[in-house]
């Protein structure tokens, strides 16, 4: 089993047709440097997220427009975890 990078943020909800969080620009830029061999088609890499103590399996993308990597947020997961539009979050995310 491959040992992964973990690191914390906070972020806020943003909706644009899905939900999402953003992950710091420099957060994104150490992921994009150190791990981009990792990405799959469309700048898809996976990743295990952890937002008030759900965790699940996902994956972020890398958005050209906001040279960032966005975390969507399904609605099972934000029913689970009671999230809503423009709160602020503390994620835990490993890659």
């Amino acid at each position: 089993m491959q040992a992964k990078i973990k690191y914390k943020f906070s972020g806020k909800i943003w909706a644009g047709g899905w939900f999402f969080v953003s992950l710091p620009k420099d957060i994104s830029k150490e992921i994009r440097e150190q791990l981009k061999w990792q990405e799959e088609g469309w700048g898809r890499m996976k990743a295990t997220v952890i937002i008030k103590e759900i965790e699940w399996n996902t994956a972020i993308w890398f958005d050209t427009k906001h040279d960032t990597y966005l975390l969507p947020l399904k609605v099972d997961i934000r029913k689970k975890a009671s999230l809503e539009l423009n709160e602020i979050v503390d994620v835990s995310i490993a890659i």
